[in-house]
């Protein structure tokens, strides 16, 4: 599951760019100004963070000097209103690793995106696999000795995490900040019926073990 920082001031296209992302599966947080960024940023670890250059607060070259210079492992997709070379170049040496400019099409802010986040964090194969289970995420399906598991988006976000985690147990804390957004209340019980909902899809033998007070692992 990818997780994006959209950082825009002009709210109308930042709410639309977090929304069609989120069609395309990904959790997605806005942010609408450079200071609103760089606190987001301490407290979640994304993947991929669409940054208009023209911010108030913070100026949007200042949260990529910020965020490249930190601990963040996020992809940086950099926007803004000039196409301009010298500006493109400018972005980029600042350390953007991808720059768009201003008007653009959705379809490829979602494909930069998508290349983005593969390049973030720790190399992935393009499908994981467990024993009989195997998941491909870009084509969202799931399926289990060739069966497709007709798994929700969210389902195929937790089974992604906890198939990348390689075994390795997985809390529900971060199944919450990989699978979910900044609006998903810690005290529900979202991720034990989605985990529910999975564990019934994934049908016998059963894969996924909880382990009490700790979190769940694939076996």
């Amino acid at each position: 599951m990818v997780r994006v920082l959209v950082v825009e001031d002009e709210e109308l296209l930042a709410d639309a760019i977090a929304r069609g992302l989120r069609r395309e599966g990904m959790a997605v947080d806005v942010a609408l100004d450079g200071g609103a960024a760089l606190d987001k940023a301490t407290l979640c670890r994304y993947d991929v963070v669409v940054l208009d250059r023209d911010l108030p607060v913070v100026h949007g070259d200042d949260v990529c000097r910020r965020l490249v210079a930190g601990p963040s492992p996020a992809r940086i997709l950099m926007l803004t209103a000039s196409g301009a070379v010298d500006d493109r170049v400018g972005g980029l040496d600042l350390g953007a690793d991808d720059y768009l400019g201003k008007p653009f099409a959705f379809a490829e802010v979602a494909a930069r995106v998508r290349a983005l986040a593969r390049r973030a964090g720790r190399p992935r194969p393009p499908v994981l696999a467990r024993r009989d289970l195997r998941l491909d995420p870009a084509r969202a399906r799931a399926t289990r000795a060739g069966v497709d598991l007709g798994l929700n988006r969210k389902e195929l976000g937790v089974l992604e995490v906890l198939l990348a985690a390689d075994g390795a147990v997985v809390s529900a804390e971060e199944l919450l900040e990989r699978v979910w957004d900044e609006h998903a209340d810690p005290f529900t019980h979202t991720v034990r019926v989605t985990m529910a909902n999975l564990r019934r899809k994934l049908g016998p033998p059963p894969l996924i073990e909880t382990l009490v007070g700790t979190g769940y692992r694939l076996g």
